[in-house]
């Protein structure tokens, strides 16, 4: 249980910086929604794959460009779940980006990232 709540603890840092670089990007660039969101979790990956090597899963002894191969793969699953949501939740449902990015976070990083990360990135 304690490696569960370290994990949300990283992804509540990830999510952070996901969402300041994509309000960033869409409020003071003009970048279109969807490209925003990609660049957030782009920036939010980065962040997660550190702290969760470091110190959720006390990985960092263990082959790390390994760890970052299969971190890719995984990350690489996250990023098209997470624009192919934004797409359809904005588009569809003309509901806010924001919100939208919140409802497609929660569920892609529940059900998709902490047990691909615990049981193959990380294991």
């Amino acid at each position: 249980m304690l490696t569960f709540l370290k994990a949300q603890a990283s992804s509540l840092a990830a999510s952070a910086t996901d969402f300041v670089v994509t309000v960033l990007l869409v409020e003071f660039t003009g970048t279109r929604v969807v490209l925003a969101s990609i660049e957030g979790t782009i920036s939010g990956g980065i962040v997660n794959f550190i702290i969760n090597r470091s110190w959720v899963f006390a990985a960092g002894e263990k082959k790390p460009l390994a760890q970052i191969f299969r971190y890719v793969l995984v990350w690489t699953g996250n990023l098209a779940l997470n624009a192919s949501g934004m797409y359809l939740v904005t588009h569809y449902t003309r509901l806010n980006y924001m919100i939208s990015k919140i409802i497609i976070g929660i569920i892609v990083g529940v059900l998709y990232n902490y047990f691909l990360q615990k049981k193959f990135v990380f294991k």
